[in-house]
């Protein structure tokens, strides 16, 4: 595929929750919600033309960073993944715009009638990310990098391969719960449990998988 074709379809993504908040521009009140609680009742607003920076600093900002990073990186391995790393990108890219579409269209009606959404979006992304995972390559900038992954390769794919199929499982189990639990404070505990069972486990395991190497 084309790289200004792969480009393009990024910048596609990027321009969207634009032309959906010039789509809703005068429908909206001068005063918007942009935060919400549990219960979905907004407690914090701002002017409209705060709605303006979201696409900004997520999509754009998002963007921009995935294209320095390359450069930063003082062994090269991020260019050595091609097209692996525009998968990546890609994967970013359509997150945040559908993030920020979310979140325009809830302050435009005012409401967070239904919170499940947000977090089937975002458990729809650690799964996503979670397949990723298994196929990153040792780097300094994406995955699991944690002291033990980053000395030795073997750590490093074990970990991620491990890793992966956690987060992988923990983003579905996230989307799932979001539309049968209704309770919020049960809800809001099982999600921090999932996730803090997806970042603790890969980084103990990864000490332990050091360990043995290290004794044979």
């Amino acid at each position: 595929m084309n790289k200004y074709f792969k480009e393009l379809v990024l910048w596609i993504f990027i321009a969207l929750p634009y032309v959906y908040l010039a789509k809703i521009w005068n429908e909206l009140p001068e005063i918007v919600p942009t935060h919400f609680n549990l219960e979905g009742v907004a407690d914090g607003w701002s002017k409209k033309q705060t709605l303006l920076y979201i696409p900004a600093a997520l999509g754009v900002g998002m963007y921009l960073l995935m294209l320095i990073i390359p450069f930063l990186d003082p062994k090269k391995k991020i260019q050595q993944m091609e097209g692996k790393y525009y998968v990546l990108r890609f994967m970013l890219t359509f997150f945040f715009s559908l993030l920020t579409l979310f979140l325009l269209y809830v302050s435009k009606e005012e409401t967070l009638n239904n919170p499940a959404i947000l977090f089937v979006i975002i458990g729809v992304f650690f799964a996503m990310f979670g397949n990723y995972f298994q196929t990153v390559r040792p780097n300094y900038f994406i995955g699991i990098r944690t002291p033990w992954t980053l000395e030795n390769e073997q750590v490093w794919k074990k970990t991620h391969r491990l890793g992966g199929r956690i987060w992988l499982v923990g983003g579905v189990s996230i989307a799932i719960l979001a539309f049968f639990v209704t309770y919020k404070i049960i809800f809001t505990i099982l999600f921090v449990l999932i996730l803090s069972f997806m970042v603790v486990v890969p980084v103990l395991y990864s000490y332990i998988e050091f360990k043995k190497i290290k004794k044979a």
